[in-house]
């Protein structure tokens, strides 16, 4: 089993954490937040005082970081992890950020002789507790096998999408889809009931027929229809449209880059910032549904 500092431990790193423990590797965690440092020592993690420590003599970096500055700051800073690093330690950058900040720090750790690759994720805290999340794989491929075995411990579905910043474009494609979809399902399913139709009924109409997608499958946004849904514990999420919006930000960023006129994307994101703006922000992303009422 392998040596692995994992820096970031919040509501998605903690349980990514401790899936990698129990898989039997030895974990050395570093977080600002004393609470997440002893959930995850509870479990057999060594606490360590910053992230220089917990990289200290490891086989893995594995990083969950809010944005694409702090990803930045931890390699790339003063005293940044980089500058500690030497080949025989692989790097992972789980954090859903900018591409070109991926690209940036993929291609600063291959010129010190490091292996690294911006592996961002799909299937939120549930997929992130029960240890099936996808992931989207940038950088090198001679690099890919190695990553690829660490991650087995907290995903079932490993993608090597292309070259460095691959998967942040994977997720921004991914993440602007399902916002599109969830809102759609949502106008659908409030179309029926609204003319006497029962949501579960015509959810399962729908699942049956050429209408069918993840959020009417696994996640359905109307209340009672899929009991262990957010949309029937009163949206706690799941995914909440604070993070909805930040990762439409950043599909909006690669589709302008790319000359990609994204006009459902961008619809998408201004329903989401509105919804955000109403309060909404820390609720389930699937609770989009309620700007209908």
């Amino acid at each position: 089993m392998a040596r692995v500092a994992f820096i970031g431990l919040g509501n998605m790193g903690g349980p990514m954490a401790a899936n990698l423990i129990k898989a039997g590797h030895e974990l050395h965690v570093f977080d600002l937040s004393e609470e997440a440092l002893t959930s995850l020592e509870a479990l057999g993690a060594i606490r360590s005082a910053s992230a220089n420590e917990a990289a200290q003599s490891v086989d893995f970096v594995v990083t969950m970081l809010p944005a694409g500055k702090h990803v930045e700051s931890v390699y790339l800073g003063d005293g940044g992890l980089l500058a500690q690093l030497d080949s025989s330690t692989t790097a992972i950058d789980c954090s859903t950020i900018d591409a070109e900040t991926a690209r940036k720090v993929v291609e600063a750790a291959a010129d010190a002789g490091i292996g690294f690759m911006d592996c961002p994720v799909s299937g939120g805290v549930a997929a992130a507790a029960a240890g099936t999340l996808a992931f989207m794989c940038g950088g090198p491929e001679s690099v890919f096998p190695r990553v690829k075995e660490l991650l087995a411990g907290m995903g079932a579905k490993i993608f090597h999408a292309g070259p460095a910043g691959a998967g942040q474009v994977a997720k921004g494609c991914n993440n602007m889809l399902l916002a599109v979809h969830m809102i759609g399902t949502c106008e659908a399913l409030e179309m029926g009931v609204r003319n006497g139709l029962d949501p579960a009924v015509l959810s399962e109409i729908m699942l049956a027929s050429s209408g069918r997608n993840w959020s009417l499958e696994v996640y359905n946004p109307y209340p009672d229809v899929m009991p262990n849904a957010p949309a029937s514990k009163g949206y706690k999420p799941g995914f909440m449209v604070d993070l909805m919006v930040k990762d439409l930000g950043l599909a909006a960023q690669i589709a302008d880059l790319s000359g990609v006129d994204n006009a459902m994307g961008k619809l998408a994101k201004a329903l989401f910032e509105q919804h955000q703006a109403d309060g909404n922000g820390r609720r389930d992303f699937s609770s989009i549904l309620e700007r209908l009422a």
